[in-house]
């Protein structure tokens, strides 16, 4: 919500100083997010009339006018805005002024100075270069009757400040320059100008025939019909600065006075061309397949969940979001239709979101509106028309008030010793009841208690808590004690066979990865083409079309970081995430951690693309691959020994694929991108990507300690032949499950051959010849010469049975 300081002030104006204003709301929950003058430091800049302006006799843009700035004396200044003619009155610069600084951050001084021969005394200004608005189209005109040799700063009220406030939700009171100021009347007990709306003589009984055919969607429906009005008039410049001053640029007349009421009161309000209304106007649910020609140029397609108004031939207007361009006021228009109505917040939320756009109006009625105000404020925009829009023609008709479902107010009771609780300091029923009168409650007390019965412009007081923050709003945050906390602290000490997922992400930054946090909605592509998911999770409410539905996996996230770096010419990328995904599963209860039918686990998953290392003075490096990404899997499962086995997985490389299984569990995937995928997301090559159960990472083995071995290790070398099927996983469990004897302790894997045609000693193309190296060992002694060829005979024939491998000659 922006407004400026003046506009505020004239409906309640306490003798504070801006800063001292600003404090004040910002502790009372209007965060002022930004207090800014309206218009940089400057001097010298007055208000002057062109009297004169001849063409510049060795320029063709430029002109030589004689300026009138009060003095008695005109100034000769050349000038090459396009605008610059005789009549017009514009800012002047004198000579010794400052302007605002440039591009180069320093203040620009006005010299006499001569251009293209001809001497110049001040210089002639644009909105622009007062940086009080983008406009660069001539110098700033000011009406005529401004008065001549006026410091510019004080004509337009330059000395203001634009507030900027951040309000939550709840403070919908607030989103009007008249809300504010009651609130500031509350907290400093300045008197606060109440508006009045007088009832306007009517010349005419024409009336719009309006049927709400939804109460659930329009609790009340007020308009009015004006006559003859003229719609070419000009907006006066008070109104198109304060609308400009609260960030809405100036449109027409009508569309201005209903911008302005909206910003004075909180009010959005709709002005229709009476004469493109065909018959009446219906007040309904939309209709599946209607559609509307908004007043932004979108057309949208509405249905049954989406609150229209309507005429006997089509929709006109989305109800508290937008109008339609078919009934919208224009250059042509004599006679309009003046519409306030009240509809129902939950009606509204979340509409004009669907469409991928939000409107001051929407954002209104969605925390709710005042429902008892729509006859006053029609009031309050027909006295506008008739000031600015009004003719000699105008007739007004009787205002069509429809009271059909209004919101109830139910009283809701304050419990002072609990509000002394929760706010965590004493105060006394009299104060409590004195801060809820000041905000224009209506209050009986008890003993002990309070009763509030909400006005109509509070939404958000609806129990207990919400007279208890109001409490504490009036008292000031700054003025809540900071003591201690009472109870006993006790740090809770985590098992040593568990570590957090801090220590996760403390392992993988170790491993050289960023740690990356991502939305958990995402595109439906994803889902589709990197999960595998074709009946994915999808939102009621999207953010964004393109986010509609939720994420069962973390790879789509991390591949869009990859993607957005490698665009920007990063030649490598480390990135995981440590983030939960979505998937159904009828087995999951509802309870206060889980919702029925949906399983949200913790996954981990990183994703490394480019060369394994910076390049450095060694040379070129190798790109990452599958075994580099195995590698940082097993140091984070570490030391729990990981099973990797061949599998498929939709998003990554049919042959470069594996499962990670951890104590016959399923863990997760690790694997080369998919060259689909690495295609349709232009890679010049694949990242490797791995996806962990975050449970698995945070489970771990305590190690036991163990003493040094004190006798020497054996080490044996054997090379077998296999079929080429044989995995090396296969292998490695055919050798450890073999009768050793125990004294088996470590087998390596050291060399693979396969031969390119039929090899010498029996080695056929369908085999190859794997070479191992084992360690043996005992603890009790040195092991003797029959001990090592029990042991390595016991582990040939096991790999004989097992795997049909055979001794390598």
């Amino acid at each position: 919500m922006q407004f400026p300081e003046s506009w505020l002030r004239e409906f309640c104006n306490p003798p504070l100083t801006t800063q001292q204003l600003a404090d004040t709301l910002t502790m009372a929950g209007l965060e002022v997010e930004e207090a800014v003058p309206v218009a940089p430091p400057f001097t010298k800049i007055v208000i002057g009339e062109i009297k004169e302006a001849v063409q510049h006799p060795n320029a063709d843009r430029l002109r030589v006018c004689q300026v009138d700035v009060g003095q008695g004396t005109w100034l000769n200044i050349v000038c090459g805005a396009p605008n610059a003619r005789v009549g017009i009155r514009v800012p002047c610069a004198m000579v010794g002024a400052e302007l605002p600084p440039g591009e180069d951050g320093k203040p620009f001084l006005i010299k006499v100075g001569k251009l293209r021969g001809v001497e110049s005394q001040g210089m002639l200004c644009s909105a622009k270069e007062l940086k009080i608005a983008d406009d660069h189209g001539g110098l700033l005109e000011l009406p005529n009757y401004a008065p001549l040799g006026q410091d510019i700063r004080q004509y337009l009220n330059l000395d203001d400040t634009l507030f900027t406030l951040k309000l939550t939700p709840n403070l919908a009171h607030c989103l009007s320059v008249y809300g504010i100021a009651r609130e500031v009347s509350a907290l400093t007990g300045a008197p606060l100008l109440s508006p009045v709306f007088p009832s306007l003589d009517t010349q005419i009984a024409d009336k719009l025939n309006v049927h709400v055919h939804a109460t659930d969607l329009c609790g009340r429906f007020s308009g009015r019909v004006v006559k003859g009005v003229n719609p070419n008039a000009q907006t006066p410049q008070w109104m198109v600065d304060r609308l400009a001053r609260c960030g809405q640029r100036s449109v027409t007349p009508l569309v201005d006075i209903s911008n302005y009421v909206m910003f004075e009161f909180g009010r959005p309000s709709h002005i229709f061309d009476l004469d493109k209304i065909h018959g009446g106007l219906q007040v309904r649910w939309g209709r599946d397949g209607e559609q509307l020609k908004l007043l932004n140029g979108h057309t949208v397609t509405v249905d049954s969940k989406v609150g229209v108004i309507a005429d006997e031939s089509q929709v006109e207007s989305l109800a508290g979001i937008m109008g339609g361009d078919a009934t919208a006021v224009s250059d042509e228009t004599k006679n309009i239709y003046i519409e306030a109505a009240f509809w129902w917040p939950a009606a509204i939320a979340g509409r004009s979101r669907r469409y991928n756009f939000s409107t001051d109006a929407g954002h209104r009625f969605e925390r709710g509106v005042d429902p008892q105000l729509t006859a006053e404020h029609i009031e309050r925009i027909t006295q506008l028309v008739l000031n600015i829009c009004g003719t000699p023609e105008t007739q007004i008709g009787p205002v069509d008030d429809q009271i059909l479902t209004m919101p109830d107010s139910n009283p809701v009771t304050l419990r002072v010793a609990r509000a002394n609780k929760v706010i965590g300091m004493p105060l006394t029923q009299q104060q409590c009841a004195d801060a809820l009168r000041g905000l224009g409650l209506k209050v009986t007390e008890a003993d002990g208690t309070i009763t509030v019965t909400p006005p109509s412009f509070r939404f958000d007081l609806q129990i207990e808590e919400d007279l208890i923050e109001e409490v504490a709003r009036m008292v000031g945050y700054n003025n809540l004690p900071t003591n201690p906390p009472l109870a006993p602290i006790t740090a809770k000490i985590r098992p040593e066979n568990s570590r957090s997922p801090f220590m996760v992400r403390r392992s993988l930054a170790a491993l050289g990865y960023q740690e990356t946090i991502n939305f958990s909605f995402v595109e439906e592509s994803w889902e589709k083409d990197l999960a595998g998911q074709t009946d994915p999770i999808r939102l009621l409410n999207p953010i964004a079309s393109q986010m509609s539905v939720m994420r069962s996996s973390l790879i789509g996230s991390l591949l869009q970081v990859v993607k957005f770096n490698a665009d920007r010419k990063a030649d490598r990328v480390r990135v995981f995430e440590l983030g939960r995904v979505f998937k159904r599963d009828a087995s999951v209860p509802d309870s206060d951690t889980t919702v029925e039918g949906f399983d949200q686990p913790m996954k981990a998953s990183g994703m490394a693309w480019g060369p394994l290392e910076p390049l450095n003075w060694t040379g070129k490096s190798r790109l990452v691959d599958f075994y580099d990404v195995k590698a940082d899997v097993e140091r984070l499962l570490s030391p729990a020994k990981a099973e990797f086995v061949a599998a498929e997985h939709p998003a990554l490389h049919p042959g470069r694929c594996a499962q990670v299984l951890l104590q016959g569990r399923v863990i997760g995937h690790v694997g080369e991108l998919h060259p689909q995928w690495r295609q349709a997301w232009d890679l010049p090559h694949a990242p490797v990507v791995f996806e962990l159960d975050l449970d698995a990472l945070t489970h771990r083995t305590v190690p036991m300690a163990q003493s040094v071995a004190k006798l020497q290790s054996v080490e044996r070398d054997i090379a077998v032949i296999v079929d080429e099927q044989v995995t090396h996983a296969q292998l490695m469990k055919a050798i450890h499950s073999a009768p050793s004897q125990g004294l088996l302790r470590d087998v390596v894997l050291f060399d693979i051959y396969r031969p390119k045609a039929e090899a010498a000693g029996g080695l056929s193309a369908s085999e190859k010849s794997l070479a191992v190296r084992l360690t043996l060992h005992s603890d009790e002694a040195t092991l003797t010469e029959a001990q090592i060829e029990t042991a390595m005979s016991g582990v040939m024939s096991h790999l004989a049975k097992q795997v049909a491998a055979r001794l390598r000659s």
